[in-house]
């Protein structure tokens, strides 16, 4: 495809970073970075991912807006980082290019459904609901309940609907079959050296690798252009990292709160998500 997408009198790489579970905040953001480097015209994306995954429809609009910058000319490398693991891989396969670290925490290829039955802690504590609805699945999931079989199987199909989708997003963005997928994608985990000699990545490396191949693919001289960063968190100052000491003892303890709340706000909904 020809394109007037390079020819600009400052080239411009965006350094975006997406950082933490994929949400509809995580989406938006995402999607208001991709318009900026569309009407800036940079030369090309290094995408940072540190992500375990996420919500199914918010992973697939950021994929689908990475490849319609690709198709109008800009360049896309991944840098997969501590983690990029099944809504990030999904996300990462719209690269050009995908560069991981040998330890990086990769894969877990799959869907995840989960609701919470909490019948048995309803009937000691004497609470009870009164359901009416419209049909037999309207209520599915329902807190104070288990499921039916006939649930389990909706739910089943749902589940693998949006697997195949999986598989065939990364079967067509890394050039596999898709047999050959389903072979690897059942949800298990990889390091990054794992993941190159299944080729769900092209190479080993840092940050900076995945910078220098993406001059290459952009075709600019790094020394004379400008890199742009994008990130939900900015830059640490001194002062925040004096206060990320003072609380680190906290630090396990939030963990589990954000674990928690992650259970409930996602409970019933299909992730594209690293859950160990």
């Amino acid at each position: 495809m020809i394109s007037t997408w390079h020819r600009q009198e400052h080239c411009k790489i965006a350094r975006i970073c997406l950082e933490g579970p994929i949400t509809g905040v995580v989406r938006e953001w995402m999607l208001s970075v991709l318009r900026n480097v569309e009407e800036q015209r940079m030369s090309g994306i290094l995408l940072r991912i540190d992500s375990p995954g996420g919500t199914v429809g918010d992973s697939q609009e950021i994929h689908a807006a990475l490849l319609r910058l690709r198709n109008k000319g800009c360049k896309v490398v991944a840098s997969f980082g501590n983690i990029s693991a099944s809504g990030g891989v999904y996300i990462g396969v719209a690269a050009d290019k995908i560069v991981s670290n040998p330890g990086t925490i990769t894969g877990s290829i799959g869907v995840v459904l989960r609701g919470n039955n909490l019948a048995k802690l309803l009937e000691r504590i004497g609470i009870r609901f009164e359901t009416i609805k419209s049909g037999i699945y309207k209520d599915i999931l329902s807190p104070d309940r288990a499921l039916s079989p006939a649930e389990r199987n909706v739910l089943q199909d749902l589940i693998d609907s949006s697997y195949n989708q999986f598989v065939a997003a990364i079967a067509q963005g890394r050039g596999l079959k898709e047999s050959f997928v389903r072979e690897f994608g059942d949800g298990r985990i990889f390091s990054g050296a794992q993941a190159l000699d299944l080729g769900l990545v092209d190479a080993l490396g840092d940050e900076e690798t995945a910078l220098q191949l993406l001059s290459q693919l952009a075709d600019v001289d790094l020394n004379q252009t400008k890199t742009l960063t994008f990130s939900r968190y900015g830059s640490k100052t001194k002062q925040s990292i004096m206060n990320e000491n003072i609380f680190s003892k906290f630090q396990q303890a939030f963990k589990i709160q954000q674990a928690l709340s992650l259970e409930l706000d996602w409970s019933g909904q299909a992730l594209w998500l690293y859950r160990p």
